[in-house]
């Protein structure tokens, strides 16, 4: 999947900086690729309410990071919605 390519590419870039595992990106990549998984597992397993309440929380967690990284610096933002191929979240 290409998805999973950009995600991979990403972590290793990230793997190699040691000390920016607390970084934004790195936290919305690693929220994004539970994401992924959780949703996979729960295309096979409809009824795991937990697995579902699981996902809500991360998906919570992952928009609140991607809200302050777009009000902190908007051009890494777009970028990182970019490559993990994330919708941008509508304004209301």
């Amino acid at each position: 999947m290409v998805k999973n390519s950009f995600i991979s590419i990403i972590l290793q870039e990230q793997e190699e900086n040691k000390e920016n595992r607390g970084s934004v990106e790195f936290q919305v990549v690693s929220f994004t690729k539970k994401i992924r998984r959780l949703t996979s597992h729960l295309e096979l397993h409809k009824k795991d309410y937990l697995s579902q309440r699981g996902l809500r929380k991360i998906l919570g967690k992952r928009q609140r990071l991607l809200t302050y990284l777009s009000k902190k610096n908007r051009a890494r933002y777009k970028e990182l919605i970019g490559q993990l191929d994330i919708r941008e979240r509508k304004t209301r």
